[in-house]
């Protein structure tokens, strides 16, 4: 019925301070009738689509991006490809909303967790706020379901590698969406790159223009139609604020982590693969950057965060704001060592600014790169049939694989943690730990809030 939500009630489990993993996603189960174990044929059906070959998919968080990738998703039920189970969010009038695009027969929650226990759910569309990305992601594997997670992949490193682990021992595919990969001009940019149109590349640079300064506002009762415990999920527990939600939680280190980790994580994921350097990588990374003049926002207004790698040695420096090269407010810059660049704008993985990297001829023998070409004209689509492909196909990984969007994450955790330290770190990437930094280690992770955890 549209305007009925399934939710928790006055049931506990939400707030009860020491419940453990298990336990929180069996109550949710218990409360539905259904088991927290998945079934060994529910499991024998991964990496295949569901009923009529359609997967069947879940909308976890329908706000802004979340409804965006809703309305795709009804495109794709119009095409035959899926079926839409079902939409969740914790703000009654973005599930409303929802209900809207997607059609009274989808069923609304407020909790996640009966996705997560529902068996006939193949797949989820996880658009929350970034400190929910870990979380309900490993659970969503740990019931067998694959994964599209919106960027950044996590807010802590130990999270990340959390999303990593379950995916691969769950054998669930998960894609991040940094939609720049499976657009025209990252695969322009990096098929000239690669194949050496500027020669060896000893420095990429981004330009983005700043973060800003907020969150003035008193605390207030949080509005009705909202379940703040909920929306807080693994964060530690404060007072409701304007200045936290809805998109301003990426204002916040603890939260957002800012410009370099929003953007970021789309310009880095697209330089790693232009550099080939999706791989484990060790480098070091120093950052600098001027801290917010009043209110509750804490990201730097200003930042400068240089990268140097090793094996081959190359450079990355981001700057907000920085030199702006290009019409748009943000994009990045391949230099070549004899001081040839190339540029690539930001909306621009989908329409670089360059034309030579369009016209760029791959030589005989040279690096062609793959990208998913299902709907050429439309990158937020592609990526997600990227991601329709991987699901299919028991041996493709998805474009951005959680390992290459955690490794991508990484990048801008530890600029935020240089910058909070105010000193150099140097990051072994085998071991995923700073060198010789114990207090960095120890922020390598946060606490998070019971029962909301990993």
């Amino acid at each position: 019925m549209r305007g009925t939500f399934r939710h928790l009630g006055d049931a506990d489990m939400t707030r009860t301070p020491r419940m453990r993993r298990r336990r929180f996603l069996a109550t949710a189960g218990a409360v539905l009738g259904v088991p927290y174990f998945v079934p060994a044929s529910a499991l024998a059906r991964r990496g295949r689509p569901g009923a009529n070959d359609r997967l069947v998919v879940a909308h976890i968080g329908v706000g802004g991006m979340g409804l965006g990738h809703l309305q795709r998703m009804t495109e794709f039920r119009a095409e035959g490809r899926v079926q839409i189970a079902a939409v969740c969010d914790v703000d009654q009038r973005r599930v409303a909303a929802a209900l809207e695009t997607a059609g009274s027969e989808v069923t609304p929650y407020r909790d996640y967790r009966y996705i997560c226990q529902r068996t006939d759910i193949d797949a989820v569309v996880i658009s929350t706020p970034d400190h929910w990305h870990a979380v309900q992601t490993v659970h969503a594997c740990q019931t067998g379901k694959h994964v599209y997670v919106e960027k950044p992949a996590s807010v802590t490193v130990r999270e990340g590698r959390a999303m990593v682990d379950a995916a691969r021992a769950a054998g669930c595919k998960v894609q991040v969406g940094a939609q720049g990969r499976t657009g025209w001009g990252a695969y322009y940019t990096c098929r000239a790159i690669r194949n050496g149109i500027v020669g060896q590349v000893d420095k990429v640079t981004c330009w983005h223009y700043a973060n800003p300064v907020g969150g003035d506002q008193p605390d207030t009762p949080p509005p009705p139609e909202l379940d703040w415990d909920l929306w807080l999920g693994p964060l530690r527990y404060r007072p409701f604020n304007t200045a936290y939600c809805p998109g301003t939680f990426r204002w916040f280190l603890e939260s957002g982590g800012g410009q370099i980790r929003d953007r970021g994580a789309h310009q880095f994921s697209t330089i790693l693969w232009c550099m080939n350097a999706d791989g484990p990588r060790d480098f070091t990374v120093e950052a600098t950057g001027a801290a917010p003049p009043r209110g509750l926002w804490d990201c730097p207004v200003d930042m400068r965060a240089t990268f140097q790698f090793r094996d081959p040695a190359w450079t990355l420096v981001w700057e907000q704001p920085g030199e702006k090269l290009g019409q748009l407010e943000f994009g990045n810059v391949f230099w070549g060592a004899q001081g040839r660049r190339l540029i690539l704008e930001w909306e621009g993985a989908y329409k670089p600014a360059e034309p030579e990297a369009v016209q760029f001829v791959v030589p005989p023998g040279g690096y062609e790169p793959y990208r998913t070409n299902e709907y050429p004209d439309d990158f937020n689509k592609n990526h997600m049939a990227d991601w329709f492909k991987a699901i299919r196909e028991p041996d493709y990984l998805p474009a951005v694989d959680i390992e290459i969007g955690h490794r991508t994450a990484t990048l801008c955790i530890l600029a935020n943690l240089s910058y909070v330290l105010g000193r150099k770190l140097a990051w072994d990437a085998q071991g995923e730990q700073v060198v010789g930094d114990a207090q960095a280690n120890r922020l390598l992770d946060t606490p998070q809030r019971y029962p909301y955890c990993v």
